[in-house]
């Protein structure tokens, strides 16, 4: 049932199955953050944190895109087509750092 206030706008009622997924959404990326912060504070810096937060870091990143941009109601292949180039940018940034990190070692 709309009402309309005084510019002739329509007042929709508030849909309380939106709501309670955005307030869904807020709080998992919530609990992945304060785990991020929680592990940066308690654990001893090396590789292995690093690759905690890389893979918390494309979970978050998966999250939001799943949600807001509304991939998650997309077909699969538009899924996809997002997903599978960023796989290989990100193992196109390790491999680059790595063979460069080599290079730099030769050179010494």
């Amino acid at each position: 049932m709309a009402q309309e206030n005084k510019n002739g706008l329509e007042v929709i009622p508030r849909d309380s199955a939106k709501i309670k997924k955005i307030w869904m959404t807020a709080l998992i990326l919530l609990v992945v953050t304060a785990v991020e912060f929680l592990l940066a504070f308690t654990m001893e810096r090396g590789m292995f944190l690093y690759i905690i937060f890389i893979v918390l870091t494309i979970v978050k990143a998966k999250y939001i895109m799943m949600e807001f941009m509304h991939l998650g109601d997309e077909v699969k292949p538009l899924f996809y087509s997002i997903i599978v180039p960023l796989i290989f940018l990100i193992w196109l940034i390790i491999a680059l750092f790595k063979e460069g990190s080599d290079i730099f070692l030769m050179r010494w």
